[in-house]
């Protein structure tokens, strides 16, 4: 199974942009977190982050013509606000989990949307980096 980690803007300033909601733990931290997860689950992993909107939609086309069987996706700011991106998760209709480190639900009222949801098969949210683990056992569950 090959997996794309697609993470969105101001994720890489993990470990510095507030700690009290992100920790402290760095966006290298995480990504070390799941490859050691998907090496023991036997996954093909690939990460990519940007904080542009054009930059990830180009990403999440390339993963088709990747062949990735799944995208783990935390969309950042770009989930209340880019139907652009959710256009091109449908048009590629990859299974995609939705996933955020904090407790969205929880947050201002503007978090409440995500576009993302929309296509996604399933959204984590509030589980800290374990949501990313998490999203990709359920990929693995549905292959």
């Amino acid at each position: 199974m090959k997996i794309l980690v697609l993470n969105g803007p101001n994720l890489n300033m993990l470990g510095i942009r507030e700690p009290q909601i992100y920790g402290d733990k760095t966006y290298e931290d995480l990504k070390r977190l799941i490859k050691d997860h998907c090496d023991e689950k036997g996954v093909e992993v690939s990460f990519y982050q940007s904080n542009s909107e054009g930059a990830l939609i180009d990403m999440i086309q390339q993963a088709y013509f990747d062949k990735m069987d799944g995208i783990v996706f935390n969309p950042g700011g770009y989930t209340h606000t880019s139907v652009a991106i959710l256009d091109a998760l449908k048009a590629v209709n990859i299974p995609t989990v939705e996933v955020h480190i904090s407790e969205v639900s929880e947050r201002e009222p503007f978090r409440q949307i995500s576009y993302i949801s929309y296509f996604a098969c399933k959204t984590i949210t509030g589980k800290g980096f374990n949501g990313y683990l998490e999203a990709v056992d359920h990929l693995l569950s549905m292959s």
